[in-house]
């Protein structure tokens, strides 16, 4: 452990983070590592910055100290930077308010996101001069957090000499692209610092991230070894090249929040010792979704965003073939309008077997987490993914490609002990295949399928071990 008469600083840079707003698995990772972080390691004191949105700012505001405001300057524009503070559980927060860029109805997906972003990361070294927090470590993830270290190396490395940057990438295929023409209108970046950014004919600021940090993680060690070697979407020689310094880690579940014995959103709690429990959540899930009650059909379920790389495409192929098996199909997610659609067809024709809610709805997800027998992940590719971990913890079997954190979180029970099923090639046939083996064992041998659900209920997705990896990773920065 470091140095005991003092505590080394980490301030966590995201766009999301829970339990105040969430649009994926990040967020959720932002505030369980700040929370399994701060909870294990006397050395660290971990806060986190984020964007003041809209969407929670009526909730959360009354609680909140108002530290003060001031001015960032981006480029020829100067914007006004307010600047709050929440103590939550125990974790310090920093809150940027400027509501022209925050105050509205999303987190991203509009034209002047860069500009928004390029805006939250400068003001984020308002924030440390305003409360007088002074990280020794500012940790920063993904494109949208990327100028952080950047910034660090071009205009406040005088300011601040000694602290050190990490950035995680939790999904490759989002980098932050933009045209040539904007480095100084947007990004605020003279031409000396072009080549920092400048990727294939345009402006990649995950990229520039890649190269300016001192160290860079990702969210599981295949996924790592991935990004490097066909999987980077275009910046595997950048990752290549910066290998030296790249970590993977796993991330973790918050194992307090996933807890079957505790949940309060299930009609009946229950733990691996009470296994027959769970039969009445999925009389529940069965009842909520119209579904017919049919304690011994497999309920198959898919909790993801319908887009091609999470494999639905694959799904799509084999749903003819799956109908003619005697299970029950649930899907939650929104996604590809054409994928949509597709589903809810299908619920339409089979109601007595499928059934479909096109929505993001966490409540209902760990409804349908307790009650369902099996969840698909048949992604083509999956930096680390929470689902098949959070469906463990429920005793609910993963099927999953063997890809990045898919691959180094589920066994495939058919080798030995394991917790779930996992398949190599990414075709519908490798996928139908595995989803009838499954079937078989849990038709025609339940004390075998019980058991296996003891055993993944028994893994241990919890934060611990990652938390201390990311907690030695900033003592060797220091």
């Amino acid at each position: 452990m470091g140095n005991s008469t003092r505590k080394f600083k980490v301030l966590q840079a995201v766009s999301e983070v829970v339990p105040f707003i969430a649009t994926g698995g990040m967020g959720q990772v932002a505030g369980a590592l700040a929370k399994a972080l701060a909870s294990g390691n006397e050395d660290l004191e971990v806060r986190v910055v984020a964007p003041l949105y809209g969407s929670f700012r009526e909730k959360y505001e009354q609680y909140m100290s108002f530290l003060g405001e001031t001015e960032v300057q981006l480029a020829w524009r100067t914007e006004y930077c307010g600047i709050f503070e929440l103590v939550y559980n125990d974790i310090t927060f920093y809150f940027v308010d400027n509501r022209r860029y925050f105050d509205r109805e999303r987190a991203y997906g509009y034209y002047d996101d860069g500009e928004r972003f390029a805006f939250f990361c400068k003001a984020v070294f308002e924030v440390i001069g305003t409360s007088g927090f002074v990280p020794d470590i500012i940790h920063s993830h993904d494109w949208q957090t990327s100028l952080i270290p950047i910034y660090l190396k071009t205009h406040f490395s005088g300011r601040y000499p000694d602290m050190r940057s990490v950035f995680t990438i939790h999904n490759v295929e989002y980098q932050g692209k933009y045209p040539s023409d904007i480095l100084f209108d947007v990004f605020d970046m003279w031409e000396g610092a072009r080549s920092l950014v400048e990727f294939d004919g345009c402006i990649n600021l995950m990229k520039g991230a890649v190269v300016s940090c001192d160290k860079l993680t990702t969210v599981s060690p295949s996924y790592a070894l991935e990004i490097q070697s066909g999987g980077g979407y275009g910046l595997d020689p950048i990752i290549s090249e910066n290998a030296y310094k790249l970590s993977g880690i796993v991330n973790g579940i918050d194992t307090e929040l996933y807890d079957p014995a505790m949940d309060t959103l299930l009609c009946k709690n229950y733990t691996a010792e009470t296994l027959d429990d769970k039969a009445y959540n999925k009389r529940d899930v069965q009842t909520l979704f119209h579904l017919p009650v049919a304690p011994r059909k497999m309920l198959i379920c898919i909790v993801s965003r319908l887009v091609s790389h999470k494999g639905i495409d694959l799904v799509t192929c084999l749903m003819d073939d799956l109908l003619k098996m005697d299970v029950q199909f649930l899907l939650l997610g929104t996604g590809d309008h054409d994928y949509e659609l597709y589903f809810e067809e299908k619920a339409v024709v089979h109601p007595d077997k499928v059934a479909v809610s096109i929505a993001f709805n966490p409540n209902i997800a760990g409804k349908i987490y307790a009650g369902a027998d099996v969840i698909l992940m048949p992604s083509r590719s999956e930096p680390c993914g929470l689902a098949q971990m959070i469906a463990c913890r429920y005793g609910t079997i993963p099927i999953v490609r063997a890809t990045g954190g898919l691959k180094d979180t589920i066994r495939d029970c058919r080798l030995g002990s394991g917790n779930g099923f996992t398949f190599e090639d990414y075709t519908s046939a490798a996928l139908l295949e595995t989803i009838r083996q499954a079937h078989d064992l849990y038709t025609y041998r339940e004390p075998d399928w019980k058991n296996l659900m003891r055993e993944s209920m028994a893994y241990d997705f919890g934060w611990n071990v990652s938390a201390q990896e990311y907690a030695n990773l900033y003592r060797g920065l220091l």
